[in-house]
């Protein structure tokens, strides 16, 4: 059974011969019972204090979970942004690779066409050359049978000047 400040004060003894005195049995009971209900009331306030700081400690421990949570979550993201951008970047790397290997390929087959040309130019001019040479010396033939000595002598001179000329220009 509780007791209360009200049982306290509400107490009567019963009174004997040569028993304590009345006026101070009740100042006494009195006094404990005004000190009973400050107890009781600190203990009400106590526990009404205990329930909030249990309450705010709860939210507490609520919002640690929830950042918990997010925390986790944003290093799962960072993580995943990581691999997705390690994953772009290698198939960037691959696709660089390719282009500069098509890039390389395409330069290899434009030397090879300019050597390929360079060697039709050098076939052309030797050709070219045996024909001025052979149109040449037919025309010196043609100066030689009809051309005078004299004058003969001084074409063949103009002409051997001129091969000579061409056979220098050509080396």
């Amino acid at each position: 059974m509780k007791i209360t400040p009200l049982d306290i004060r509400q107490k009567r003894f019963e009174t004997a011969f040569r028993g304590f005195d009345r006026r101070e049995v009740e100042a006494f009971l009195e006094l404990v019972a005004a000190e009973f209900e400050e107890v009781v009331k600190e203990n009400i306030a106590l526990k009404e204090e205990q329930k909030r700081l249990v309450s705010r400690l709860e939210t507490h421990q609520e919002r640690e979970r929830t950042l918990q949570e997010t925390m986790v979550t944003a290093q799962r993201i960072s993580e995943d942004m990581k691999a997705a951008a390690k994953k772009e970047a290698e198939i960037l790397l691959a696709d660089a690779e390719h282009q500069a290997e098509k890039i390389v390929q395409g330069a290899h087959q434009k030397l090879v066409q300019v050597i390929e040309d360079i060697n039709e130019l050098k076939r052309q001019r030797v050709q070219f050359e045996s024909q001025v040479r052979s149109v040449v010396e037919a025309h010196l033939k043609l100066l030689e049978t009809f051309a005078p000595t004299s004058e003969q002598e001084r074409i063949e001179d103009n002409v051997t000047f001129f091969a000579q000329q061409k056979k220098a220009s050509a080396e």
